[in-house]
């Protein structure tokens, strides 16, 4: 891990300076604060360790150990906060599974606990986690990882609130069409609101941010000309669209990446698996490489059923799990060998039946066999580490999660 180590000034320090920063309570004397530049000005404070005084953990009190390779579900705020955490809670302990990806901020741009009614976040919170605290003791208790999914620039509840950060179509923030709106990549301010929810997070005690939806769109550069939107510090006349898009995109990573590294935790970011075979996606702002070079974990979103006809010569990928993510992995490693300290590789996996792809009767089922296809593959290619995801919450039993176990 890039971020798993202490400086020694800053151990000698811990026996002196008290190791937790906590907003709103830290010493004048140790902790810094820089305002935020917006309508939330006089309410978030924006945590900041010294410089270049020696810097030192946040300890937040857990536990938790990183496994042998992580093994992950993806658990939404309402999961995580109802009778079907225990369910999950169950299942990660009697199979080879050992962690959990839980929505801090989920896709609509709810963050899914309650904030306090003097917080910027407060409109946005929701009571879907009842106490975070007390599923926090709960994973700790039992030894499952604990990583924190933040949505990033799909978020309807921020871009109605602020226009400004948003995209416009004749005076109204645009939406695409299935109704949902997504803020402005260039908007620094929105770099901020998120990365300080994720620091919310690693508070908390989550031991891995997972940044997701860090992208333009789908489709944007059908739209971008079009669209009313600020361009911020990238409206650079030597660069095209493409580029500035991508540049955006990168520097937020980078600058999430810098801003949690106090918190001695691991940064992931999900991205789409065709990134890495075409270099930069020209609507969405996403370079492989380049995101891959400022993160400890990459999560490539490889679901069969995600592939269009003739992918890697497979003429429908979602039939052939085994082959579609054998080929994709043999393609991303090679691109990951071109980095000096590459992080760990650690996919999205296919756990739900794509319907959608098929005329009624046809549906082609995601049991025990497609699941352990995709994992397979993964292995007899040295992956050891994936993630499973179904929005639903309900995993395929019948798997071997651990081939060489």
């Amino acid at each position: 891990m890039k971020k798993h180590y202490i400086i020694l000034v800053g151990l000698l320090l811990s026996f002196i300076v008290p190791s937790v920063i906590v907003a709103g309570e830290a010493e004048e004397d140790t902790v810094n604060t820089v305002s935020f530049h917006s309508e939330f000005e006089t309410k978030l404070q924006l945590k900041e360790v010294p410089d270049p005084a020696p810097r030192f953990v946040y300890d937040t009190g857990y536990e938790f150990e990183y496994p042998d390779a992580v093994r992950g579900i993806y658990l939404t705020g309402h999961s995580a906060g109802n009778f079907r955490f225990e369910n999950l809670i169950e299942y990660v302990n009697e199979t080879e599974l050992n962690s959990m990806v839980i929505d801090i901020k989920d896709d609509h741009g709810n963050i899914t606990y309650e904030f306090p009614e003097d917080s910027p976040f407060h409109e946005a919170s929701q009571n879907f986690i009842g106490d975070p605290k007390e599923m926090m003791d709960r994973l700790e208790e039992e030894g499952i990882y604990p990583i924190a999914r933040v949505v990033v620039f799909k978020d309807s509840e921020l871009a109605h609130k602020k226009p400004e950060w948003s995209f416009k179509d004749n005076g109204e923030v645009w939406e695409n069409n299935k109704g949902e709106a997504f803020v402005n990549p260039f908007v620094k301010d929105v770099w901020e609101y998120n990365v300080e929810i994720a620091k919310e997070a690693a508070e908390l005690g989550f031991k891995e941010i997972q940044f997701d939806y860090v992208r333009f769109p789908e489709g944007f550069e059908k739209n971008d000309e079009r669209l009313d939107y600020t361009r911020g510090d990238y409206d650079d006349a030597s660069l095209d669209n493409i580029r500035e898009r991508v540049n955006a995109v990168t520097d937020f990573v980078e600058y999430a990446n810098n801003e949690l590294e106090v918190y001695d935790i691991d940064v992931s970011v999900d991205i789409f698996g065709y990134t890495a075979t075409i270099g930069d996606a020209p609507g969405i702002g996403q370079n492989f490489l380049r995101i891959a070079n400022n993160v400890d974990v990459i999560s490539s979103m490889i679901y069969p059923s995600h592939w269009t006809t003739g992918y890697f010569g497979i003429q429908n990928p979602d039939t052939e799990p085994y082959r579609l993510i054998d080929e994709y992995i043999q393609e991303e490693s090679e691109l990951l060998e071109q980095l000096d300290d590459g992080p760990i590789s650690r996919p999205w996996i296919q756990d739900f039946t794509a319907s959608w792809l098929y005329s009624p009767g046809q549906s082609f089922t995601y049991g025990p066999k497609q699941v352990q296809d995709q994992i397979d593959a993964l292995y007899d290619n040295g992956v050891y580490e994936y993630l499973l995801w179904d929005a639903g919450n309900t995993y395929t039993e019948g798997v071997d999660y651990d081939p060489q176990n």
